[in-house]
């Protein structure tokens, strides 16, 4: 039987591993760590009920540096592994530790299916647009034109969008934040872990040495308040350095307004609503199209959260009721079948 724990006891120290951290220095890996170590003596849990499940790549070394139950597997496998361990004991806490590459190329399908079935877990994916730990080819997240050591001459592919992606394989909730904004981060990671279903958390991280500086347009102060939009549910999507820019919908073609020079009225503007996925699946893609020749803000922030049954749940359903009406059947007749011979 679970006993209640005295929170008071339990600090970010306490989820930090004995392991050196073997990151380069300026890694955005650092301060996600900092933030989960941060954010998990308040959720009420005890240690003992977290597990970290990695795949391959710098993120996944995630799961050494953290004091819980974990498990560093193979590469694009991390998804298949949690979702067992969720189906095997639903009381568990389950976090899945992610790159872009690792996620999305090599583990793409196991990635797609995790959304749509929706085991209560949480999905985060470090997205840094680019293999870091086998030193800079270009990833799927990569940007058109990227030159690396596989792309010499910049790359001809259409990058994904992990949020869109999401969305489209039957995402519950879908969420993006970044490692230099260490406030909103903690706000997401806490709503991912209350969250029923899988949490897709969509983390834009750094890496100093083979893809510097990819998103610092959306966390430095001279251009923060310009290129990037920070969406909370029943507020209207504003931006800009004075707040003076904003989206309104027209149809379903968003729009930017000035608020002051067109004498714009708040009831007019985009209001966000995280259970609208038509809207969110708008807001994905603001970043990789532009409505009208015009350039929006990235969004950052809750784009999706609305929660569906899950799939431990209704496994568990499933079996009772199996239970119910057949009675539990003997291995050995299992594997017989209903029809075996005597020779």
């Amino acid at each position: 039987m679970d006993t209640a724990i005295d929170q008071t006891k339990i600090t970010s120290k306490d989820f930090a591993s004995d392991q050196d951290i073997k990151w380069c220095p300026g890694c955005g890996d650092y301060s996600i760590l900092k933030q989960v170590q941060t954010v998990f003596p308040d959720l009420g849990i005890s240690k003992e009920k977290f597990v970290f499940i990695s795949g391959i790549g710098c993120s996944s070394r995630f799961t050494y540096y953290m004091n819980t139950y974990g498990m560093h597997s193979i590469h694009g496998r991390a998804a298949a592994i949690a979702s067992g361990v969720k189906a095997a004991n639903p009381d568990l806490s389950v976090w899945v530790i992610s790159g872009d590459g690792d996620a999305l190329s090599i583990g793409g399908n196991h990635f797609i299916h995790t959304m749509r079935k929706n085991f209560d877990l949480n999905y985060l994916v470090f997205n840094n647009q680019i293999y870091s730990l086998t030193k800079g080819q270009y990833s799927p997240t990569s940007e058109k034109g990227k030159v690396t050591k596989t792309t010499p001459y910049g790359s001809i592919e259409e990058p994904f969008n992990p949020s869109e992606l999401a969305l489209g394989a039957k995402a519950s909730f879908v969420a993006r934040t970044l490692d230099r904004d260490p406030k909103h981060m903690q706000a997401v990671l806490k709503r991912a872990h209350y969250f029923k279903g899988t949490s897709f958390v969509e983390v834009y991280q750094n890496c100093p040495v083979f893809n510097d500086a990819a998103f610092f347009a959306y966390s430095d102060k001279e251009t923060k308040k310009e290129e990037a939009l920070f969406v909370e549910h029943g507020k209207p999507l504003i931006f800009g350095q004075d707040e003076d820019k904003a989206i309104r919908i027209d149809g379903l073609t968003p729009v930017i307004v000035n608020i002051k020079q067109d004498n714009i009225s708040p009831n007019d503007l985009w209001i966000h609503d995280e259970k609208d996925k038509t809207k969110a699946n708008l807001l994905a893609r603001f970043f990789d199209t532009d409505f009208n020749d015009v350039s929006f803000p990235r969004p950052f922030g809750i784009l999706y959260a609305n929660e569906r049954s899950v799939y431990e749940e209704g496994m568990v359903n499933q079996i009772e009721d199996a239970y119910s009406k057949k009675g539990k059947t003997p291995l050995n007749k299992i594997l017989s079948g209903d029809k075996t011979w005597s020779i």
